[in-house]
């Protein structure tokens, strides 16, 4: 049976209130069609829920079988109600983001304890995947990439500066193998991989030259799905490593040296996004202001 809630309110009302007009004021409606609704129930239901008289509206026993268990069912209705509406507007509730490790170091982490300060009742949970991820389908409210790789249908916010990125080696590694003077040099050289999860896919070591953007195919013994797994295998002369180079004061790697800068090109930056229908979501738009990048 299709569960009919517009009578099954009608029906609430006219048991609280004890008249079809009580009922009909209650819900802003006129008494015929309260009527109409008890009767249509009625029909639907095969009982009769209510004797009437000219004086009063009493329920009969299948009537109040049905108020027994309609009564708290629209009570949790009505509270479920009350918590969506609260999860949209208030700050209070749960916040799931997706996000690389590096996004964290990079983005989240010197900014969380004020956020933290500032908005206690948020329940930030901050979940690390270098694999892009369904915002709906995974239970995500948003999520923070690269600008170039998120999808034009979200609404993408900066939360990071312009990003550089280098071949990394230490210099016990340079001194045993030598410095690569182009990037065609790399194909000689032990490189460390990272193999992206979800596609099973290598990080591309791109570079670009005067005839526009190109890969090197490097190669290597070792892959890793971690950058700071990378960093510290880089800094035990393992191998060089291609990402992202720390311009942030207090921390950056002295222990690496930085190859080949001037045949990358710098990545658009940091953004988060999230879906347009979480646009009016309180909870996500003040950790969006929070963490907004400005020049």
């Amino acid at each position: 049976m299709r569960l009919p809630l517009s009578m099954l309110e009608v029906f609430a009302a006219i048991a609280q209130r004890g008249s079809l007009r009580g009922a009909a004021d209650q819900l802003g409606l006129t008494p015929s069609t309260v009527s109409h609704q008890l009767k249509s129930l009625e029909q639907q239901l095969g009982v009769v829920l209510f004797a009437r008289t000219t004086r009063s509206v009493t329920l009969t026993q299948a009537g109040q079988e049905l108020a027994r268990g309609a009564g708290p069912a629209f009570d949790q209705l009505a509270a479920a109600l009350q918590s969506a509406q609260e999860t949209g507007h208030g700050r209070r509730g749960l916040l799931r983001i997706s996000m690389p490790e590096f996004a964290y170091d990079r983005v989240i982490a010197d900014g969380l304890p004020s956020f933290r300060e500032r908005y206690p009742d948020i329940e930030l949970e901050t979940n690390f995947s270098e694999a892009f991820v369904n915002i709906f389908e995974d239970g995500f409210h948003a999520g923070i990439r690269f600008g170039d790789r998120v999808d034009k249908e979200m609404i993408a916010v900066r939360v990071g500066p312009p990003v550089s990125r280098a071949v990394h080696a230490s210099e016990d590694y340079l001194r045993r193998h030598g410095v690569p003077q182009t990037p065609r040099d790399l194909t000689h050289h032990h490189c460390i991989r990272i193999r992206l999860p979800g596609s099973g896919r290598f990080v591309p070591w791109t570079f670009v030259g005067s005839d526009g953007e190109y890969t090197v195919d490097v190669h290597g013994s070792l892959i890793v799905n971690r950058l700071p797994v990378l960093f510290h295998q880089v800094r035990a002369g393992l191998g060089l490593g291609y990402a992202m180079v720390e311009h942030r004061p207090g921390r950056s790697d002295a222990k690496l040296v930085h190859l080949l800068t001037d045949h990358i090109q710098p990545e658009s930056g940091v953004f988060i996004y999230y879906p347009r229908e979480y646009r009016n979501m309180e909870l996500l738009r003040v950790f969006v202001e929070h963490f907004r990048w400005t020049e």
